[in-house]
């Protein structure tokens, strides 16, 4: 059995690392916003930072295989990072697959915002999207969703592994 806490789950991109976070029984996965990517020095110190406030007690970083299974440079990416993210906060941390995920949070949200509504929200929507600003925070609520998901299924998969 793993240390009792909750679980940080990071979604890696270039520009951004999505975040999310489970409750304390690792039951759920909650969206905890992103990190725009400083560097690694930068971005360690970040989430030793979150590591600290939020008392995580294990981490989950996605690994972005190809379709096929192949690992190519994102991947070994990711596996560095993890490394350093192991290293900087002295806690265990996981990979795990995570093909499917950004295409999923980003079908989820766009679900999400066809459902809220139509008329003169949907033009205010459209309007805000074309702005920069509205823009970053939508590609930001991709990166945590995808985390999220990320996070869930790990969750799933380790109750079920825990189960008798």
């Amino acid at each position: 059995m793993s240390a009792p806490g909750p679980i940080l789950g990071l979604d890696l991109g270039t520009r951004r690392i999505g975040l999310a976070v489970s409750d304390p029984d690792c039951r759920l996965a909650l969206p905890a916003g992103c990190l725009e990517s400083q560097g690694m020095e930068k971005d360690l110190q970040a989430l030793c930072a979150l590591v600290e406030k939020r008392e995580i007690a294990r981490i989950v970083v996605g690994l972005p295989l190809h379709l096929d299974g192949r690992v190519g440079p994102e991947a070994e990416a990711a596996r560095t990072f993890a490394r350093g993210v192991a290293e900087a906060t002295g806690l265990p941390v996981e990979m795990m697959d995570e093909r499917w995920t950004t295409l999923e949070a980003e079908r989820a949200l766009r679900e999400m915002g066809s459902k809220r509504g139509g008329g003169a929200r949907a033009a205010r929507r459209s309007r805000a999207k074309s702005s920069q600003r509205a823009q970053r925070r939508q590609r930001g609520d991709v990166d945590a969703a995808a985390a999220t998901i990320l996070l869930r299924t790990y969750l799933e998969r380790r109750r079920a592994s825990e189960a008798p």
